[in-house]
């Protein structure tokens, strides 16, 4: 049987910064694993203009109970005023799904 989880996708400008947000999203269990896609050329419209920047493209996999809180958490620690934080749902293999939402789970503290 399938399981659904959340894909999430946003671009910093440096490896540095996505290796900092990657460990820290890991840390946090917000996703079971970041991938970086690597460099890619960005075009935009920007504050009237249009603007061209190397990027670093990040993807995250995460639970689909846990992606709103990654969302957020990318939102307050991203260095853009306006970050692309691009998030989907899709069908994943029964054990990488469960593998996702295992590694996502909140510890439990008593």
């Amino acid at each position: 049987m399938n399981v659904n989880v959340s894909l999430v996708l946003t671009t910093v400008p440096d490896a540095a910064t996505a290796q900092k947000l990657a460990q820290d999203v890991l840390s946090a269990r917000l996703a079971a694993c970041v991938t970086q896609l690597g460099s890619v050329q960005s075009n935009y419209h920007w504050q009237g203009k249009i603007e061209s920047a190397e990027e670093i493209q990040l993807l995250f996999k995460t639970s689909v109970a846990r992606a709103l809180e990654l969302e957020r958490f990318i939102q307050s620690q991203h260095p853009y005023d306006t970050p692309e934080i691009l998030s989907w749902q899709v069908t994943a293999s029964a054990a990488y799904g469960q593998w996702v939402n295992t590694e996502t789970q909140r510890p439990i503290h008593v």
